[in-house]
């Protein structure tokens, strides 16, 4: 009798940040009812994983189910896999930080199942080369990639019943290729039609092993994956099915088989992910295209050319979204501090030079805190985008954030001590070879692109652990030619649409366009700069709030995305901050010239940023625009009665509190007002930051929101809440105009 191996890997997350009733959904849903099929079938054997973020909550908030996967474990049912602890992007990191991420997992395992993890699951599945010989030691054995990594190489399908092995300096590990057709089809095919295909997959030997690793989440929280699975019984008939077959169909977790069974041979997989990662990496247009493609030479049955068609890798992401260079930069500027005092944390000379007067005990402790943090910013989800959200979350990317920020603020604290500090330097930090300025302190770190704009690109406040421009631009993206051409067939699907009697149950790689609301077709604007802070722009004295809000306003000048030049001076207080620039302002039909500076006083210790500008028109003709300084803050919620803009209007009555905040508009509302100070309040992050103005000066203000795809479908999502001052100037030869405010964070 032919026989065959199944080895199923469940991969279970949530990122770091993630709101609670997610995971809570995510637990009823598919993490609960997986374990009580498996105790309802005990001759069923599969590996799960559980990451660092949702092995806490688990902890924290349904502890039982760690304990009756203790049981499975223990009955040799279930394996439990290692990875990186918060899930990173393991090819990212640095070496040492890959090691810690992995070894803290595999201690956590240790802890909670008493079992000795010898399996990694990859992030996203993302391969490098290099990678063999980290994780072998941080005594790893093998790991799942995707057979996409085979077939890069020459491989098909049916050479794929099994593991190879590779290595890097002579260090070993086995890989095993996790089988695009499972994934496709468990569990979206008839139970019958997934039985068949794995006995015509049968050997005579018995020592093939069909892998399918996948996102636990499938089994549940998917669209109508939970009436499917749990509701009209699949799961339980796959297993059934599973159990009565067992005379040729043998489940196996990857570690038993990996230990009886010996390697197909040795191989060298190139750097690569799963098939739609590749897709998503390209930048937006060739992502478009090279999907359309794939769908058509498919519907061709064109397999020969298919598996040619390869798209980007995944570091390509650091290129296509200049936030996820920049957060990726800033968490290994982080990294590099932790590892310095991690390496000197024996130094009893530079811990009594701290002033933090910590005991010897605590030194561990407060070392695995640092990392801890640190780890926590390393998790990949804002770090890429394809179906779900990554970095359009805007809550994700400021979980990350909130990590690093605490991070860096403890290495700091054992560096500097308690006193009150500012330092600056110019480096590459983005790594473009062009260097940025980078201001830190105790109280704020600054970040300016001196390359763009002299653009604010990072402000941290670091008693909140808030980067007050962790923004998203809005940019074209592949997809949303599937919206525009759904739209005009009137072919988009909305929730509560009644279900069509054929409709077929779908996994999130189809096709069909859906949205959460009508109209997101028409929101399609997209920035020609990067949404951050201060930002300047010269504009028409016709152009609309509107017509800024959409990124189609006239823009007069060149300094919005152009080379600024930078002078820092110390004193006893802290830094002076000048950036200036030599540029040109449209006038009628010539480039006039205009010289621009910016002077930010930047006190050790304070939370308020004083703003000077001196424009001077070095023209011979005068120089008539809106002078307008914009400045993206992210501050989360754009529509919730604790998130809103308090302003002081001109010539107001005197009115209560209560009755005053009736009129508070929301951080996601659209409009202008003359006053001497705008504020943006929320109340649940227990900030505000303030824009205070000598004199009566007109606000712009209106929300910065993308257009992206999850999931679930197209959504709008709110990314941060422009404000901008804007002066009326009519510049004289030879004049100079100077423009003072100052913004206080409270």
């Amino acid at each position: 009798m032919k026989k065959i191996h199944l080895a199923l890997a469940l991969h279970n997350h949530q990122p770091v940040g993630n709101f609670d009733f997610v995971f809570a959904e995510a637990y009823a849903k598919a993490y609960l009812p997986m374990i009580e099929l498996l105790e309802k079938h005990p001759r069923v054997k599969l590996a799960l994983h559980y990451t660092g973020p949702l092995r806490d909550w688990i902890v924290a908030h349904q502890p039982d189910l760690f304990a009756r996967i203790r049981a499975l474990v223990a009955r040799n049912q279930v394996e439990v896999m290692s990875g990186g602890y918060y899930e990173p992007i393991l090819a990212a990191i640095p070496d040492a930080d890959k090691r810690g991420q992995i070894q803290k997992l595999t201690r956590a395992v240790k802890d909670d199942f008493g079992y000795a993890a010898t399996g990694l699951w990859l992030a996203e599945r993302v391969w490098e080369p290099h990678l063999a010989k980290p994780l072998a030691d941080a005594g790893i054995a093998y790991t799942i990639v995707d057979d996409t990594h085979f077939k890069y190489v020459g491989l098909s399908d049916d050479d794929l019943f099994g593991y190879y092995v590779t290595e890097e300096q002579g260090t070993t590990l086995k890989i095993f290729g996790t089988s695009k057709h499972l994934r496709y089809t468990i569990p979206w095919s008839p139970v019958e039609e997934l039985i068949a295909w794995l006995r015509d997959q049968a050997s005579e030997d018995g020592a093939r092993v069909a892998v399918m690793g996948d996102d636990g989440e499938k089994f549940g929280l998917w669209p109508h994956t939970f009436e499917h699975c749990w509701t009209q019984g699949w799961m339980e008939k796959f297993f059934t099915a599973l159990e009565e077959n067992q005379d040729w169909l043998h489940t196996i977790t990857l570690a038993d088989y990996s230990k009886k069974f010996p390697a197909i041979g040795r191989i060298y997989l190139p750097t690569a992910s799963y098939d739609e990662m590749t897709e998503w990496a390209l930048p937006a247009k060739l992502s478009g295209e090279i999907t359309a493609l794939k769908h058509r030479l498919a519907d061709e049955n064109r397999g020969d050319i298919l598996r040619f068609i390869k798209g980007a890798f995944w570091r390509n992401f650091l290129v296509k979204y200049p936030e996820v260079n920049s957060m990726h930069k800033k968490m290994l500027r982080v990294s590099e501090k932790v590892d310095a005092v991690t390496r000197r944390h024996g130094d009893t000379e530079m811990w009594a030079q701290s002033n933090l007067q910590l005991p010897t005990s605590n030194f561990q402790s407060l070392i695995s805190n640092l990392q801890s943090h640190l780890y926590a910013g390393q998790c990949n989800c804002p770090y890429w985008h394809g179906v779900f959200g990554g970095i359009y979350l805007s809550h994700i990317r400021a979980a990350n954030y909130a990590h690093l920020i605490q991070a860096e603020t403890l290495a700091d604290q054992i560096t500097h001590g308690d006193r009150d500090w500012v330092d600056a330097e110019e480096t590459d930090f983005d790594k473009d070879s062009v260097n940025e300025l980078l201001v830190s302190g105790n109280a704020m770190n600054l970040y300016f692109d001196l390359a763009r704009g002299g653009a604010l690109f990072e402000w941290d406040w670091r008693a909140k652990k808030l980067n007050l421009h962790n923004t998203l631009s809005r940019r074209a993206e592949g997809y949303h030619r599937d919206l525009i051409e759904a739209a005009k067939q009137d072919a988009v699907e909305y929730p509560g649409a009644p279900k069509k009697e054929n409709d077929k149950l779908e996994s999130i790689h189809s096709t069909v366009v859906r949205a959460k609301e009508p109209g997101l077709e028409k929101q399609l604007n997209y920035d020609w700069y990067r949404r951050v802070g201060l930002i300047d722009h010269f504009i028409h004295p016709q152009s609309t709030l509107d017509d800024f809000a959409r990124a189609q306003h006239n823009e007069l000048g060149d300094f919005v995305n152009q080379p600024y030049t930078a002078r820092v001076e110390k004193n006893d207080a802290g830094l002076i901050v000048t950036l200036a620039r030599d540029g040109h302002v449209w006038q009628g039909n010539v480039f006039a010239p205009l010289h621009i500076e910016k002077r930010l006083t930047i006190r050790a210790g304070a939370h308020h940023l004083p703003l000077n500008y001196l424009l001077t028109n070095t023209s011979a003709q005068t120089i008539t625009a809106r002078f307008g300084v914009e400045f993206c803050f992210a501050l989360l919620a754009g529509h919730s009665p604790d998130a809103y803009y308090r302003a002081n209007p001109l010539h107001h009555s005197e009115r209560s509190e209560a009755e005053s905040k009736k009129d508070d508009a929301p951080l996601d509302s659209r409009g202008e007002i003359p006053t001497d100070q705008i504020a943006l309040v929320n109340e649940w992050l227990g900030i505000e930051i303030a824009l205070k103005f000598k004199s009566a000066t007109r606000v712009w203000r209106a929300p910065v929101e993308t257009i992206s795809l999850s999931e679930a479908g197209f959504e709008r999502v709110y990314q941060a809440s422009c404000v901008m001052p804007v002066w009326e100037i009519a510049l004289k030869p030879g004049e100079t105009r100077e423009i003072a405010f100052e913004i206080a964070l409270m």
